[in-house]
C-alpha cells in the first residue's frame, strides 16, 4: 500500500470526466440489420434470445444444428453512429477474442468454438453458460457463503495460471467477466483485450478495462503481467466477501486517483468475522507495488487451500439474504427497519455451536453481546439453573452496557445445537443514532421482563 505521505498524480490524459474514446468526424456505416431488432438467424445458428449487450457486441443465445447444443453468439457490433477509431477498436477486440479459438481448454474458461466473418457480420460462438454472472453475488444483500466466494477464488487462480502458461494475460477481470454455470461453477469470459503473447494481430494498448478493477501501473498504461490480473482478482475478492468495491467515487478519474494515492476501507473492519489469513490474501493480492503481491498465481492458489481447513465451519453457512430474513423473523428485530437491519448485519458474526458448549463463563470480562437466531441455552449461576433462554432472546448485554472491563454475571451453556448472532460493543458504538436508539429500547424491554420474571419467581417462592 502506499505511504501516507506520497502520492502519485493521475495521468494527465486522464483528467476529464470521462475516459471513452474520442470520437471523430468520419463514421463507419454498416448496419447489417438495426440494431433495434433480434435477426432470426446468425449464419447456421438459429436465435433463441438477446443475452445482453455491451459497446462492442451482441450476445445471443442460440441453437447449433449440427452438434446439437445450445451456444452464445457474439456479434460485433457496427453502429449508424461508430467512430472510425472506435470502430478499428472493436475490430480489434474481435480478432483477438476470435484469435483463441479452440485454444484454451480449461474447465473454468469459456470455450470459444469458433469466430466468422460473413460479408459484413463478424461473430464469434462460444459455450452457452446459463447462470448468469458473478456480479449478483456482489452486494451486501446477497453475498456468497464465505467457503464459496474463497472457492470461486481458487478456481479462478487455477484457470488464470493456465491461461498464462498460454502466454495469456486477461487484463479484464471483474465480477461481469465471470460466469455462473448450472453446476455451481465458474468460466472466465470476454478475453477480447487479453494480451496474448504469440499473437500474430494487431492487439490494443494503452488505458484499457475497467477503472474499478485496475492495478495502479494498468492506469500508468505499464507492460501487463501476471501482478496485473491479480490485483483485479483482489479486488474482486474483496467485492465478493463486502458486497462494496475497495474504492469508489463520482467518476473515472476520482476513482484513479484513490486506487494510486489511497488505502481501501480495511476488510477486517467490514468483516470481522473472517479469518485472518484470508484478510492477508486480500491485501496481498491488492498490494500497490506489483513486487509485494502473489509474484505467481500458484502461490496464491496454495495460500487459498490453506484456508479450506480454518473455513471448514463456514461450510453451512447461509447466504447473507437467507440470514436478513431469519432475523426479521425475531421479536427482537421487529421494530427495525429494513436499511438498519442489514446495518447491524453487515458488521456482526454468525456463529454456530453445537449443544453443551459454553458460550460465555461467569466472571469473565465481556465487550460483546449476543443474540439467539436459533436454539437454546441455559443461564447458570454458581452452578445453579438460573432460565433458559430461547430463539429472539439477548445474552451478554448486561456486560456491555456496564461499560469497560465490566464481568459476566453469570455462565451460559447451550442446550442444542445454537445459532448466535454476535455483535461486538465497538460495532453497535458505529451504529447510526437511529440504530443504536432501538437496540437500548430492545436492551430496556429485556430488562423488564427479566425483572417481572424474577418477581413472579420470587413471589411463588413465598407462598
Amino acid at each position: 500500500m502506499a505511504g501516507k505521505g506520497s502520492r502519485t498524480r493521475v495521468p494527465s490524459r486522464l483528467a476529464t470526466s470521462s475516459v471513452k474514446l474520442p470520437r471523430t468526424r468520419h463514421c463507419r456505416r454498416i448496419p447489417p440489420f438495426p440494431v433495434s431488432e433480434r435477426p432470426h438467424k446468425i449464419g447456421k445458428y438459429s436465435i433463441l434470445s438477446e443475452i445482453g449487450q455491451g459497446a462492442s457486441a451482441f450476445v445471443y443465445a442460440a441453437e447449433d444444428p449440427f452438434n446439437d447444443r445450445k451456444v452464445a453468439v457474439k456479434l460485433a457490433r457496427s453502429d449508424v453512429d461508430m467512430s472510425e477509431e472506435e470502430a478499428k477498436r472493436f475490430e480489434k477486440l474481435f480478432l483477438n477474442e476470435a484469435s483463441l479459438a479452440g485454444k484454451l481448454n480449461h474447465p473454468n474458461i469459456v470455450a470459444v468454438y469458433d469466430a466468422v466473418v460473413d460479408g459484413d457480420q463478424r461473430y464469434i460462438v462460444m459455450e452457452f453458460v446459463p447462470g448468469g454472472s458473478l456480479k449478483k453475488y456482489c452486494t451486501e444483500t446477497n453475498l456468497l457463503p464465505v467457503r464459496q466466494a474463497v472457492l470461486v477464488i481458487f478456481k479462478m487462480c487455477r484457470a488464470l495460471d493456465y491461461a498464462f502458461q498460454n502466454g495469456v494475460i486477461h487484463r479484464d477481470i471483474k465480477p461481469a467477466n465471470i460466469l455462473l454455470s448450472e453446476r455451481d461453477d465458474i468460466k472466465i469470459s470476454d478475453f477480447g483485450t487479453a494480451k496474448i503473447s504469440h499473437a500474430t494481430h494487431t492487439q490494443i494498448e494503452g488505458f484499457l478495462g475497467s477503472p474499478a478493477y485496475m492495478s495502479p501501473e494498468q492506469i500508468n498504461e505499464e507492460s501487463p503481467s501476471v501482478q496485473t490480473d491479480i490485483y483485479s482478482l483482489g479486488v474482486v475478492m474483496y467485492e465478493l466477501l463486502t458486497g462494496k468495491l475497495p474504492f469508489r467515487a463520482e467518476n473515472s478519474v476520482a476513482m484513479i486517483n484513490k486506487i494510486l494515492n489511497e488505502d481501501p476501507v480495511p476488510l477486517e473492519q467490514l468483516r470481522p468475522d473472517l479469518p485472518e489469513k484470508l484478510v492477508e490474501i486480500v491485501k496481498k493480492a491488492m498490494a500497490k507495488d506489483p513486487r509485494e503481491r502473489y509474484q505467481t498465481w500458484f502461490e496464491m492458489a496454495s495460500d487459498l487451500a490453506d484456508t479450506f481447513p480454518q473455513l471448514e465451519r463456514y461450510s453451512t453457512e447461509i447466504s447473507s439474504t437467507e440470514k436478513f430474513n431469519k432475523l426479521r423473523a425475531l421479536p427482537f428485530f421487529r421494530e427495525f427497519r429494513d436499511a438498519e437491519l442489514w446495518e447491524v448485519l453487515r458488521g456482526a458474526i454468525w456463529e454456530v455451536h453445537a449443544r453443551d458448549e459454553n458460550l460465555l463463563l461467569e466472571g469473565e470480562i465481556g465487550q460483546a453481546f449476543f443474540i439467539i437466531v436459533a436454539g437454546q441455552v441455559k443461564v447458570v449461576k454458581d452452578g445453579k439453573l438460573l432460565n433458559v433462554l430461547k430463539e429472539g432472546d439477548c445474552f451478554g448485554e448486561m456486560a456491555y452496557l456496564s461499560g469497560d472491563r465490566a464481568r459476566r454475571s453469570a455462565s451460559i451453556i447451550s442446550v442444542s445445537e445454537v445459532h448466535l448472532l454476535k455483535i461486538q460493543a465497538t460495532h453497535l458504538e458505529s451504529l447510526t443514532e437511529g440504530c443504536q436508539l432501538r437496540f437500548n429500547r430492545e436492551f430496556l424491554r429485556t430488562l423488564i421482563e427479566r425483572l417481572s420474571w424474577t418477581t413472579s419467581v420470587l413471589a411463588q417462592f413465598r407462598r
